[in-house]
């Protein structure tokens, strides 16, 4: 009797694993939930009970050991044995015509290739290393060579199965991505609690990936979706084959490929591909051709950069037609008056669209964008909604022109347009606009990261007179902040001890949380080198300052001359210096590990895009091989380093200035090699 009781809880607890791992595969895989999420939770929680009551039953693999309980406090870095690669891009037929063409020249004469076509999933690589059947570990994509361990964080998952009936080793890449559908939901929560909502689900998978504490994922909804065996291809001989047996074994993919024997074929595919892209649940930005059998892979082999059997065919930004109803203005933290689309709500690259930048009045004006209009938009960048055309075949003459207001629409100060510029400014530095605008950007990451300071608190910090700049954070008392609305204690403690922090921020960090106009954060870090301290830069004389800053390596004119505006020119800025001097606030600037001489010296750079790794590191690679960085690219900038995601704007200004475009892969091997004679 004891023994036939002693099995009813393990053939439950089989039972309920099975069913629990059956339906994360309907729902995570096949998008196809058989059970209500109520359902769901009541068969978790069984499992759960059951474990706590018989703890000899808990297994590594069981649903509920997805997450851990601890966060931890850094990410180790793997190193892998096969790199991963970059794709080479195209956005035309006569290039892909042209890999296909080399494809067929490599391989020996009269070999038959066929292709095979899928999505290009926009969302953050991995690794995944399975051994003897079990979920072992899981990277990062990194800089290709290495990349950050993120087991934890793959097994909360529930797309990814924990074990595999493969004995063998296996590894896997695989793209991360959050369905749209999620997506929303999330933002819905994060907006709830006065977090800013993510901008598109690439930058939120991404993200997710590299968290330090699991339970914080596993709320994000990842999938992981398949798309290449590296470690184990002797699973089958081609690689559609190889996402076939994939797929027996639970381990997801897109499950879109296709297999073309020709061009026309392939071409025919992509379109496909593309015409459905609004159709699939998550994000994807292009399609991805490759060979697709193993042995011809390895025959075709890569170059130092990119794979010779696969390439990318790369999709325009997505472009959606909506009503106009109006045109609205906000005051940027320059004074910038910006008018601002107010839209019919439109679907655009997995986000519901309801208004759209208009840049300025030269832009409406050379549009001829009028109130009524319908429009075409599209997402700069696929992260900022921006009107691009007028549909003026549909006007009915009811249409309204727009004209910028002559005072602040917010403090009701004169508005004024330089001769040199494009926009107009309200004219009052104490706007609350402006003041709430600086105090966001201040409190950012990349500046003096004063965490804790939301757009919700600061909204009312400017609205009850307790901030004015942002040298009166420093001047805030406990009771200040609670006082405001939904403040505990704990809480407002937390926010007056994050400005403290914030104290012990670099030079460079407190001159790009000022916002100095025309220079960006690498241009901060060389003026801080240069003048060290805050008090010793105000020291400068004019002519000092104008003399100290020409010398400044990548500094034109207009930087000169704002940065001596700053000094000198606008004494309410000026002031603001000497009050954040008073309180103390920023630390001496060290000097940069700059290499006296390296493979890069000689050479300035400029960085655009989405990149594998973060940007102040891709910097300092450059730092450290004896480069230069600039923020923009200008008259002297030898290269622009593109990752995905590069603005118009950049590219063009690499054109005007005869500046060479690389990718990431291509300056890692200039770290490492120099800059080929041909690029010279």
């Amino acid at each position: 009797m004891p023994r036939a009781k002693a099995s009813k809880p393990a053939a439950r607890h089989a039972e309920l694993v099975r069913e629990i791992k059956a339906h994360d595969y309907r729902y995570y895989v096949l998008d196809d939930a058989t059970i209500s999420d109520r359902e769901y939770d009541k068969l978790y929680r069984e499992l759960r009970d059951l474990e706590e009551a018989n703890p000899k039953l808990l297994t590594p693999d069981s649903p509920t050991q997805r997450v851990g309980d601890q966060p931890r406090s850094d990410l180790r870095t793997i190193k892998r044995e096969t790199p991963m690669m970059s794709l080479d891009n195209t956005y035309n037929d006569e290039e892909l015509a042209e890999f296909m063409r080399r494809v067929t020249d490599r391989l020996k004469s009269g070999a038959k290739v066929k292709y095979c076509v899928e999505p290009k999933l926009d969302g953050g690589s991995i690794e995944i290393l399975y051994r003897d059947g079990r979920l072992a570990q899981g990277t990062t994509r990194g800089d290709g060579k290495s990349g950050e361990e993120i087991t934890e964080n793959l097994r909360t998952i529930r797309s990814l199965p924990l074990t595999i009936e493969h004995k063998g080793p296996l590894t896997l890449r695989a793209e991360v991505v959050i369905y749209r559908r999620d997506l929303e939901e999330i933002n819905e929560i994060r907006t709830g609690r006065g977090d800013a909502p993510f901008a598109n689900a690439r930058n939120a998978a991404s993200g997710s990936l590299r968290m330090l504490d699991p339970r914080q994922v596993a709320e994000r909804r990842l999938r992981a979706m398949v798309y290449q065996v590296v470690e184990g291809p002797q699973i089958a001989k081609s690689h559609a084959d190889s996402l076939a047996k994939l797929a027996k074994w639970g381990i997801p993919s897109h499950q879109k490929e296709k297999v073309c024997a020709d061009l026309d074929a392939v071409r025919a595919a992509i379109d496909e591909i593309e015409k459905s892209r609004a159709d699939y649940p998550y994000e994807i930005d292009g399609a991805v051709i490759k060979v697709n059998d193993f042995t011809q892979q390895d025959i075709l082999g890569s170059t130092s950069k990119f794979p010779r059997w696969a390439i990318a065919f790369k999709f325009g930004a997505e472009r959606a037609e909506t009503k106009l109803h109006d045109i609205i203005v906000q005051v940027g933290r320059t004074g910038a008056i910006t008018p601002v689309a107010v839209l019919e709500p439109v679907e655009l690259a997995g986000t519901t669209v309801a208004r759209a930048s208009l840049h300025n009045e030269d832009v409406i004006s050379n549009l001829d964008i009028r109130i009524g209009d319908t429009v075409a938009i599209e997402k700069a960048g696929e992260i900022i909604p921006q009107v691009v055309a007028v549909n003026k075949k549909v006007r009915t003459g009811k249409e309204r022109k727009f004209e910028l207001p002559s005072t602040c629409p917010i403090c009701d100060s004169p508005v004024e347009r330089r001769e040199d510029g494009v926009a107009s400014r309200c004219t009052n530095q104490r706007c609350p606009a402006i003041v709430r605008a600086s105090l966001k950007y201040y409190a950012h990451r990349t500046a003096m990261d004063v965490d804790h300071l939301g757009s919700s608190l600061i909204e009312q910090l400017v609205a009850g007179g307790k901030v004015g700049d942002v040298a009166d954070l420093y001047d805030l008392t406990l009771d200040d902040v609670l006082s405001l609305e939904r403040m505990g204690k704990k809480s407002a403690q937390n926010v007056i001890d994050a400005i403290a922090r914030s104290k012990e921020r670099t030079l460079d960090r407190l001159l790009t949380g000022l916002g100095i106009e025309m220079v960006g954060h690498s241009a901060c870090r060389q003026l801080a080198e240069v003048a060290e301290t805050l008090p010793a830069m105000l020291a400068w004389s004019e002519e000092e300052t104008i003399e100290k800053v020409d010398a400044i390596s990548g500094f034109g004119p207009k930087m000169v001359e704002s940065v001596r505006s700053l000094l000198h020119g606008d004494t309410s800025r000026r002031e603001l210096l000497e009050k954040l001097v008073e309180r103390d606030v920023g630390r001496p600037q060290p000097k940069a590990a700059v290499a006296a001489e390296g493979p890069l010296t000689g050479y300035t750079f400029c960085v655009t895009g989405v990149l594998t790794r973060k940007r102040d590191d891709v910097h300092q690679s450059i730092r450290d091989a004896g480069g230069t960085v600039h923020d923009k690219v200008k008259k002297g900038t030898s290269f622009l380093v593109a990752g995905e995601k590069v603005g118009k704007s950049k590219l063009d200004a690499a054109k005007k200035h005869g500046t060479v475009v690389v990718s990431e892969a291509d300056l890692d091997e200039m770290v490492v090699n120099g800059v080929p004679n041909e690029e010279a």
